[in-house]
């Protein structure tokens, strides 16, 4: 999908895992709560830490 961060909505199914929605701008709100874990925190320290200039995977411009 090109997206660098997402959020992915999944169902246990008698089948496995069934992808139902991916989401372009997830809310981190149930999974921070469920965990205890800043996960936007983590997301913005993981991009921190790889981004390089000119090295994006998206096809868009900006």
């Amino acid at each position: 999908m090109g997206l660098n961060v997402c959020g992915v909505d999944m169902l246990r199914s008698n089948h496995g895992p069934v992808v139902m929605e991916v989401n372009s701008t997830p809310g981190l709100e149930g999974i921070e709560e469920a965990t205890g874990l800043d996960v936007a925190g983590k997301i913005i320290e993981f991009m921190e830490k790889n981004a390089k200039p000119n090295k994006t995977r998206t096809k868009g411009k900006g």
